[in-house]
């Protein structure tokens, strides 16, 4: 099975039709940025109806609290009769006041989550999540260059990791654009669970790439004068069926997770199958054709 020679651009063109419509996203609507990053208040709250009563809609909790004029409001239902809901920051005397409300036109309360995050918080956040990305993505190079400090003298270590961080960048852009088009449609919102989220696909995806490598490292050992793009082609075939399952396993606990889980746990859960799915994909067919074209352009240069 050939996975590499003329059929690599093949992997190149698929990925930048999957990351061209984020990217145009990102350009005309952006992120949808949640409390965490831009300030406001959470307010989960759970509301009985009177007995025999239906279960409580959306519609009805927007009704009961319109009267109050709260600005750049947003409300999700997290289950039969909890939501939650989002705000510009308020104090607690308004929240007093949505309670009242409730009470008055749907039935009795109870407060399950009350936060309030302001502005300059929410710049911080973002800025230490730039940091710990970028961090990550440095560290990630240094660890690479160190594991293959022994690969044969006419490799470069440093070639390997920076060809995992280009993967790793490609993963990036999918993620974010992907969820740029969701927030859009569906209203997720960028919260520090996606942060968390985009640095465990950062980790799974390079720990994918790093399987891979580390079999062109032992071949390159074991097949001396060998083409290093037969090398490479031969040792994606040997880890294929490794990276598939272990990927698929992951993938299946969290799109049951994203099934069964409440509505607050499913942005996160779908930013992982995201991340995993295109981890996976780059770290075989973009990460290890990088490594080949420039090892191939190195030698022309020779």
């Amino acid at each position: 099975m050939q996975f590499l020679g003329p059929k690599k651009k093949w992997w190149f063109i698929i990925s930048g039709l999957i990351i061209i419509p984020g990217i145009l996203s990102l350009i005309f609507w952006g992120l949808s940025w949640g409390i965490d990053f831009k300030g406001g208040t959470l307010y989960e709250v759970k509301i009985n109806p009177p007995a025999g009563g239906a279960n409580v809609k959306i519609e009805q909790v927007k009704e009961a609290i319109k009267p109050l004029n709260l600005s750049d409001i947003s409300i999700v239902a997290t289950g039969q009769s909890n939501f939650l809901i989002k705000t510009t920051p308020v104090e607690r005397d308004t929240i007093d006041k949505i309670n009242q409300n409730l009470k008055e036109k749907i039935g009795d309360t109870e407060e399950i989550r009350y936060e309030t995050v302001g502005p300059v918080v929410g710049k911080d956040l973002t800025r230490k999540a730039i940091w710990a990305i970028s961090l990550a993505c440095l560290g990630i190079i240094l660890y690479i260059a160190f594991a293959f400090r022994n690969i044969p003298e006419s490799q470069s270590s440093f070639k390997f990791g920076l060809s995992a961080i280009i993967a790793l960048i490609h993963d990036i852009f999918v993620v974010i654009g992907i969820f740029s088009i969701i927030g859009h449609f569906f209203g997720y919102e960028v919260d520090v669970y996606f942060i968390t989220a985009l640095l465990t696909v950062l980790g799974f995806s390079v720990h994918d790439t790093i399987v891979v490598f580390d079999r062109i490292r032992e071949n390159l050992k074991k097949l001396p004068g060998v083409a290093f793009e037969t090398i490479a082609n031969e040792s994606i075939i040997q880890t294929l069926g490794r990276s598939i399952n272990t990927s698929l396993t992951v993938l299946l606990t969290l799109i049951a997770l994203f099934l069964l889980g409440g509505e607050s746990i499913k942005p996160f859960a779908l930013t992982l199958m995201i991340g995993i799915t295109t981890g996976t994909y780059s770290s075989i067919f973009n990460a290890t054709p990088i490594l080949v074209l420039w090892q191939r352009k190195s030698k022309e240069v020779e």
